[in-house]
């Protein structure tokens, strides 16, 4: 009760794993431990993106291009973290 931006339960983190479940049923995992790692990677990106209101093919080609148009996620989650301050 110290912490009431914390939540009490913990669904958002349960339901983050879901999807990684349910593809894993559905296609049998990956072949390699590189692919599990990228499947991993990209799939962290898509939810963080998701989570901070960021559309991830736009964060992904802002990258690849390296435009560097759309700040970084963790800028974003510390802008999110602590809304007050100037980032």
């Amino acid at each position: 009760m110290e912490r009431p931006e914390i939540p009490i339960h913990t669904n958002g983190s349960e339901n983050d794993l879901r999807e990684q479940v349910k593809r894993r049923k559905v296609s049998g995992g990956t072949r390699s431990d590189l692919g599990r790692q990228c499947r991993d990677t990209f799939s962290s990106l898509k939810k963080t993106c998701r989570k901070l209101g960021v559309s991830f093919w736009k964060y992904l080609n802002d990258r690849i291009s390296q435009s560097n148009v759309i700040p970084s996620l963790g800028s974003l989650v510390l802008q999110k973290a602590h809304p007050a301050s100037a980032y």
